[in-house]
């Protein structure tokens, strides 16, 4: 497995803590925190369900995630049929800026903005390496939002 090195933000390999582009030492600790990594999906949309009824199960699946650890979560909520965005996608988008202006999230990034340019998307990546090879990264799918707990 490869990590991206704190220092430098070149690719090495986590079987040693020196990395040989910029001879930065990574100590165990932060080695171990680039190595675990809970990552979930959850599609809000299934099943149809009313606005209440999704922005409930948000809170539960965050809630939840937070307890037992969950680094990111990938929520589905569809882009809606209208061609504008649907209520299910602005209404979760409005509940997360409320989750994270109280500290619940740590952030989330919408998913027309989950590219690799993205100077937030670079720090994520940079912590979660994993997600270089998410399918959603640089597909600017509006039907998602990436929830960094």
């Amino acid at each position: 497995m490869k990590i991206v090195c704190d220092v430098c933000g070149n690719k090495r390999e986590t079987s040693s803590l020196l990395c040989p582009f910029c001879g930065s030492k990574m100590d165990v600790a932060e080695l171990v925190k680039h190595t675990e990594f809970v990552h979930k999906t959850i599609n809000l949309e299934a099943g149809r369900p009313v606005v209440e009824v999704a922005l409930n199960r948000m809170n539960e699946i965050i809630e939840d995630s937070v307890r037992n650890d969950v680094n990111v979560l990938t929520l589905i909520h569809g882009y809606g049929s209208s061609g504008k965005g649907g209520a299910i996608r602005s209404e979760c988008r409005k509940m997360l800026d409320y989750l994270k202006s109280n500290g619940l999230i740590s952030n989330y990034i919408i998913g027309e903005d989950f590219n690799k340019r993205s100077g937030s998307v670079k720090s994520l990546l940079r912590r979660y390496p994993q997600l270089v090879a998410d399918k959603h990264l640089n597909r600017g799918n509006r039907g998602i939002t990436l929830v960094i707990l």
